[in-house]
């Protein structure tokens, strides 16, 4: 198999940030100012991963939903979905899918941090969120494809693919913003397009949301 590492840094590094930090904020800022300036069918061609038509209609909408949207309406999309105060339409958190009483901090998040101590890596991004945050997990991602290699097939297996392709069809159910529905798709798709690059066999859980 040809090493996908650096593509698949790539993606974590791109989607991650759309995640972990609201549009308004800074470290997010130069991510959005370039994904409104693009193209979507020549960001399709480039894109590694995925199926080409579902990447070229993600990125089309992404590029309606910026160019449609003050930064005020994507704010206040991104809190409906991720942040409340109401109930979030499509909480961020991997436990809140795969434990038995959807909270955050559940037994999944403890077997990842258990996961990460045994591997000697602290989670990249995360800061006071949960470390599996779809946003940190994402980053996490890139860092390990590019400091650990050897371990990037267990995360992906043991921690992310198991529920986050459920969470993103959650999201893009939950969502009417086509910025918001556009990362849902790419990012579901990129990370299909990973597991398939790679040959993983992924255990699917029971989800309780």
């Amino acid at each position: 198999m040809v090493d996908d590492g650096a593509a698949v840094a790539f993606l974590g590094e791109t989607l991650g940030p759309l995640f972990l930090y609201d549009p308004t904020d800074g470290r997010a800022a130069a991510l959005y100012a370039e994904l409104a300036a693009l193209d979507p069918a020549e960001a399709a061609s480039a894109w590694p991963f995925g199926d080409a038509a579902a990447v070229e209609e993600a990125f089309a909408l992404i590029a309606r939903g910026l160019q449609a949207a003050e930064r005020d309406a994507l704010l206040e999309e991104y809190r409906r979905l991720f942040v409340g105060p109401a109930r979030k339409a499509a909480p961020p958190w991997g436990s809140v899918y795969t434990d038995h009483d959807q909270v955050i901090f559940g037994a999944s998040t403890l077997e990842l941090r258990a996961w990460l101590r045994r591997s000697g890596i602290r989670a990249p991004g995360a800061g006071n969120e949960p470390e599996d945050h779809i946003g940190a997990l994402l980053l996490l991602m890139a860092w390990v494809a590019r400091n650990k290699p050897e371990l990037l097939d267990s995360l992906l297996q043991e921690h992310l693919l198991t529920w986050a392709p459920h969470f993103l069809e959650v999201m893009q159910a939950a969502t009417a913003h086509p910025f918001f529905e556009g990362v849902a798709v790419l990012t579901r798709t990129s990370l299909e397009g990973v597991q398939e690059a790679r040959a993983l066999t992924v255990e699917v859980p029971r989800f309780y949301r």
